[in-house]
């Protein structure tokens, strides 16, 4: 059984080895920043363009973008998870998509099938690459990425999409201040008692994590996290709705406080911990989904542990949610002695 160890959450030394890790996350907007900059003028050719019939995202990022837009776009929307189009596509219609890390083959069918059929088309990815080459149409945007953040690539594309009226106003330079104000307080160099990031990786060190986060763009920074603390662990992290978590909490029991984790095993030491990503969201199911889990987990003693990001636009609590997770992530799998992919 893997102990954790508290103590390397403020060794120097400890902390070095994720050092790579802790910079990409520092620098995340810094990133928002550089890809926004390099696709100013792309973005303001948008404006001319006319209104679609439809929208249809493809690629990394693409439920995040259909979070965004489902609300307020105008035309109907869909995300498409399979290679190629809709049978529906045509000229009418605009296709995005996002391939600023990497582009599968099945991506790169997509854009091939977009410019066949004559679709608009809006692609987020860098200039020299093979999927830019399939891209190449009179009817396509470009927005040049360079950093391989597949979420700076995102807000950069919304920004668009907003100056086209589809989606809602971004500020990518709001933005990139929340991502910069909670790389700053979940810094390696600050202390446990004042770093949030460190603070969570000590309350799911010994734990299961059940995740969930009530509103559309909480709910996907909840599974996103639970991947990375599935990595970060080596246990299992569910990311589920309030329904599917209430049987696992119920099921929990109370805990024992005369089990000892050494001489028991390690059933006694892995129970459940609910971790709640609150983005100030009102609306009343989700406050009643937040009321009825907490109190599940009370009942069964169940620790409860929260990221809460409640200021500022529903993009820049989406990018603080899902930053301060990630900075624990790395905390836990430092606490744990594993190493992550950088």
């Amino acid at each position: 059984m893997t102990v954790f160890d508290d103590s390397s959450l403020e060794n120097r030394d400890a902390l070095a080895s994720a050092d790579p890790i802790f910079r990409r996350l520092a620098e995340a907007g810094a990133r928002v920043r550089r890809e926004t900059s390099e696709a100013l003028e792309p973005i303001a050719a948008l404006r001319d363009l006319p209104q679609p019939r439809a929208v249809i995202a493809a690629g990394s990022e693409a439920r995040f973008i259909r979070g965004m837009l489902e609300p307020v776009c105008p035309v109907p929307f869909v995300a498409w998870p399979s290679h190629g189009l809709p049978g529906w596509v045509g000229a009418l219609d605009l296709v995005v998509v996002m391939a600023s890390d990497h582009a599968t083959p099945g991506l790169i069918a997509t854009v091939h099938e977009a410019v066949r059929r004559g679709a608009q088309l809006i692609i987020a990815c860098p200039k020299a690459s093979l999927i830019a080459e399939h891209a190449g149409s009179r009817s396509t945007t470009l927005l040049p990425t360079a950093t391989a953040d597949p979420l700076a690539a995102a807000i950069v594309t919304l920004a668009g999409l907003n100056e086209m009226q589809l989606g809602p106003e971004v500020r990518p330079d709001l933005v990139a201040d929340a991502m910069d104000l909670v790389a700053e307080e979940c810094s390696p160099f600050a202390d446990v008692a004042e770093n949030p990031a460190k603070d969570l990786a000590m309350g799911l060190a010994d734990a299961h994590p059940l995740v969930w986060g009530g509103s559309v763009l909480a709910a996907r920074a909840s599974r996103r996290l639970a991947e990375a603390l599935r990595a970060a662990s080596g246990r299992a992290a569910l990311a589920a709705d309030a329904d599917e978590l209430l049987p696992l909490l119920e099921t929990a029991g109370p805990r024992d406080p005369f089990a000892d984790p050494f001489e028991d095993g390690i059933s006694v030491d892995r129970r459940p911990a609910l971790l709640l990503l609150d983005d100030g969201n009102n609306d009343g199911l989700i406050r009643t989904d937040h009321s009825r889990l907490r109190a599940a987990a009370e009942r069964n003693d169940v620790r409860v542990c929260t990221i809460a990001h409640d200021t500022g636009s529903d993009v820049e609590r989406y990018a603080s949610l899902l930053q301060t997770g990630m900075f624990a992530a790395v905390y836990l799998a430092v606490g744990l002695g594993r190493s992550l992919e950088r």
